[in-house]
């Protein structure tokens, strides 16, 4: 296998590719051939950097030496230290894994001649019998086509791999771009996908017996992919019974409109923070902001009231939940939320768990820390043991920026979410004639 100390991209010196030879007046300049041999270039310097990266993030791994950072895995140092997200982190820990038993494809991608997509496709089919063939046909093929060969490459599952499949399976969310994306077992893959399916056709026929007329939203002008999501979001609705169950029977949401699905008013609690102005008044364009998923629109809060309970709560001039000071130890309920609202994870800079996490006083509660949102920070369980050992310093101000030292010495910042105060900060309150209770 290449040293990854010594491997680096090849073609181009690094003078050719500076900043000032590709300003918009330098390329403007360039034919189209040489455009394109330049974009070539720099795919095939891309594929060495990575093959670099995976490398030397390899043999850290080995050594467990993100720990000295405070990091709970190479994924989440990879993601705060290379700035890459966590689904790019995941990809480069286990392809760099894989690479350190194929040398060849190790070298392919090091020296630029194979992409790290090509990599990353085929690094669970190869082995040391066939890496030579797939090597091969990674210079001809593409990557679906590779994909297709791994598939093959691998055969039918033993029984070791089908137990390996289920440790794989998950479900993950991304709350940035509002997305879901699962591994599941090749069976039950097929049955959710056919429970889907047939839950569309079910709907997209109601749809059309509703609305025969021409030009009406029916679900024939609707994209199947469209009709698939307004499936998943009935089958939630109706506590996961099939098409036609009791809580389809149950007929349309209040307020439903032609496209958004007729299951019934969702039982699950979804937080959302709205300026009073935008539900009292219907000319009101104030945006609103989904727990945990950014902002949204006048309409849609509106329609979240409609279908929803709304509690109305007093925030601060700034939008932020009232302080609590020394009169409790635990933060109330209110300022739960908003320590979710600010921090949305785990505040340690890296760390993106979500799940299990606890408020933390930055000043102790004894003998004087107070229970005020801006000495309260999210982290997650590991983190939180590391602070309470003494293994890491955190201080700061938890509404602006938090610096957090480790034994190494190396000094990380942590700032909210730039979302926090988006809603009813200085924009809505100069819109609105000054800050007041949200409805939630």
């Amino acid at each position: 296998m290449p040293r990854a100390g010594s491997a680096g991209p090849t073609g181009r010196s690094g003078s050719d590719a500076s900043s000032g030879s590709l300003t918009g007046t330098a390329l403007a300049a360039r034919s189209d051939a040489e455009l394109r041999d330049e974009a070539a270039e720099a795919g095939r310097q891309m594929a060495a950097w990575a093959g670099r990266l995976v490398l030397v993030a390899a043999e850290l791994d080995r050594r467990a030496g993100w720990r000295a950072e405070g990091a709970t895995s190479l994924e989440s140092w990879l993601a705060e230290r290379c700035g890459v997200s966590a689904a790019s982190a995941r990809a480069l820990a286990h392809v760099g894994e894989r690479l350190v038993d194929l040398p060849g494809l190790a070298a392919g991608l090091v020296a630029g001649e194979l992409s790290f997509d090509k990599v990353r496709t085929l690094v669970d089919a190869a082995s040391p019998k066939n890496e030579a063939e797939l090597c091969a046909a990674a210079g001809r093929c593409s990557v679906a086509e590779l994909a297709a060969l791994a598939r093959r490459a691998q055969g039918p599952p033993s029984a070791a791999q089908g137990a390996l499949e289920h440790e794989r399976r998950h479900l993950r969310f991304n709350d940035t771009l509002r997305t879901l994306s699962a591994q599941l077992e090749a069976d039950t893959y097929a049955e959710v996908r056919a429970g889907l399916e047939a839950r569309a056709k079910a709907m997209g026929a109601e749809a059309g017996a509703r609305s025969p007329g021409a030009g009406s939203p029916d679900a024939g002008a609707m994209r199947w992919d469209q009709r698939l999501a307004d499936a998943l979001v009935a089958t939630v609705r109706a506590g996961g019974e099939g098409p036609g169950g009791s809580a389809a029977r149950r007929g349309p949401r209040r307020g439903a409109e032609p496209g958004r699905g007729s299951a019934a008013p969702s039982p699950y609690l979804v937080v959302a923070h709205v300026p009073l102005a935008t539900l009292a008044d219907e000319a009101c364009e104030l945006a609103g902001e989904l727990e945990h998923h950014g902002l949204i629109g006048a309409d849609t809060a509106r329609r979240l009231a409609c279908d929803g309970a709304v509690v109305v709560a007093v925030d601060d001039d700034v939008g932020h939940t009232m302080y609590e000071g020394r009169a409790r130890r635990d933060p109330s309920g209110a300022q739960r939320r908003e320590l979710w609202r600010r921090d949305r994870h785990c505040r340690f800079p890296g760390c993106g768990h979500a799940t299990f996490t606890h408020p933390h006083h930055l000043v102790p509660w004894h003998p004087e820390g107070p229970t005020d949102l801006d000495n309260l920070v999210l982290l997650c369980e590991h983190h939180h043991r590391r602070m309470h050992a003494r293994q890491w310093r955190v201080s700061g101000n938890a509404n602006q920026e938090l610096t957090f030292v480790g034994p190494s010495g190396r000094v990380m910042v942590s700032r909210p979410s730039p979302l926090w105060t988006q809603v009813t900060g200085a924009g809505a309150r100069g819109a609105s004639g000054g800050a007041g209770p949200s409805g939630r």
